[in-house]
């Protein structure tokens, strides 16, 4: 199960999917925008020019608060994903960092300072050129 969770983190913020997502609830948000425009502009600007309805300056009034309002929870809510957003690439930020700060595998083999050749760590002569090798700090 926990091999299962950590495939599904790894995919859910892969950053194609999380663009995706964003794209998705943007989209969402702006088509509250174009819905307000179409009624609470267009549309009344059609009925006064076909002469379907009047419109009095209240309601006029109506039409732009409503119309400010979707503008504003569209903004807020572009700010959230923004915050959103700049969180989980803090997270995936670090989780790259820690794994490049994992110790690296020590080499087993130190080089001969006069030969040049490969010996073990512990060595403390040469096996090719049997120099005295030099005390380590």
């Amino acid at each position: 199960m926990r091999k299962f969770m950590e495939e599904f983190r790894a995919f859910a913020l892969r950053g194609n999917v999380m663009d995706m997502a964003v794209g998705v609830i943007i989209g969402g948000a702006f088509s509250g925008i174009v819905t307000s425009l179409t009624d609470n502009f267009i549309n009344p600007i059609l009925n006064l020019c076909t002469g379907h309805e009047m419109y009095s300056l209240q309601d006029a009034a109506g039409f732009v608060s409503s119309f400010l309002s979707s503008v504003v929870n569209f903004v807020i809510m572009a700010f959230i994903l923004f915050c959103l957003m700049k969180v989980v690439n803090k997270a995936t930020e670090l989780g790259k960092k820690k794994e490049e700060e994992a110790p690296l595998d020590v080499p087993a083999v130190k080089i001969c300072p006069f030969c040049k050749s490969e010996i073990p760590l512990e060595a403390t002569r040469c096996r090719f050129c049997t120099s005295q090798m030099p005390e380590e700090e």
